[in-house]
C-alpha cells in the first residue's frame, strides 16, 4: 500500500446529519422517519432477510415489492416503530420458511422436528415484537369512562371490584346499567311510642318483701 493510498484510507469521514435533501420524508410511511436514507436502508434490510435462494426474479420482485407494501401497510410513524415493523416481517418470513421446510415430505424425523422448534421460536418472538409496537403506539393501555351514575337513598355507589369477605372468587361485580351496588337496604319501618301491644313481663331485679330477722327460726334450740 502506497503513502497516498494509506492517508486517505486513515482520513476522516464527513458525515452530514442534517441533509435538506435527506430530510424531505418521502418514504417516510416505509420506515417512519424524516431521512430518507434512513427509510431506504431499512427497507434495504428488511428484503434481504427474505429467502428468495430458490426464486425466479418474477417471483423475486414480486416478493421484495410485497416487502415494501408490508411496511407500508404497518404504518411506522417513527424510527423505532420502523425497527419493529422491519423485524416484524423479517421474523414472519423466517417462521414460514421454518414451517415450510417442515412440511417436506422427504424432510427427516429429526429435521422436522428442528424446524418446528424453529418456527415455535420466531412465532414467539413475532408476538413479542408486536406487543412492543402496540405498546409503543399507546394501544396497551385501557382508558374507562363512567357516566351517569346515579345514587338513590339509602344507596351507594361503587366503581370499581368490590370485594365480599370470606374468601372465594366473589369479587364479580353484578352486571348493571350504571355500574352500581346498593350497599344498604331498606329496614322495615320502628313502632311509634303510642302503638298498641300486650304487655310482656320480663323478669328482672326488683323490690322484694324481705323475712323478719326476729322470727322464729327452726333449729336445735326448738328441741331443747
Amino acid at each position: 500500500m502506497t503513502k497516498s493510498k494509506a492517508k486517505k484510507a486513515n482520513e476522516p469521514t464527513t458525515v452530514v446529519a442534517n441533509d435538506p435533501e435527506d430530510r424531505k420524508g418521502a418514504l417516510k410511511m416505509i420506515g417512519g422517519s424524516q431521512s430518507d436514507h434512513w427509510n431506504n436502508t431499512l427497507a434495504n434490510q428488511a428484503v434481504q432477510a427474505l429467502w428468495v435462494k430458490n426464486s425466479d426474479a418474477t417471483e423475486r420482485d414480486r416478493q421484495l415489492s410485497a416487502t415494501v407494501a408490508g411496511l407500508a401497510g404497518i404504518g411506522p410513524k417513527d424510527e423505532l416503530e420502523g425497527m419493529m415493523a422491519a423485524q416484524l416481517i423479517a421474523a414472519h418470513n423466517a417462521a414460514m420458511e421454518c414451517y415450510r421446510r417442515a412440511m417436506i415430505g422427504e424432510q427427516t424425523f429429526e429435521g422436522r422436528r428442528e424446524n418446528l422448534n424453529q418456527a415455535n421460536k420466531l412465532s414467539r418472538t413475532w408476538a413479542t415484537l408486536l406487543d412492543a409496537l402496540n405498546k409503543h403506539r399507546g394501544k396497551g393501555q385501557q382508558k374507562v369512562t363512567v357516566e351517569h351514575v346515579h345514587v338513590h337513598a339509602g344507596g351507594q355507589a361503587v366503581v370499581g371490584t368490590v370485594e365480599r369477605p370470606g374468601g372465594g372468587d366473589q369479587t364479580k361485580m353484578e352486571e348493571q346499567p350504571h355500574a352500581k351496588q346498593i350497599a344498604h337496604a331498606p329496614e322495615p319501618a320502628l313502632w311509634g311510642s303510642d302503638a298498641e301491644r300486650d304487655a310482656v313481663q320480663v323478669a328482672r331485679d326488683g323490690e322484694r318483701p324481705l323475712p323478719d330477722a326476729r322470727g322464729k327460726v327452726s333449729g336445735r334450740a326448738d328441741r331443747e
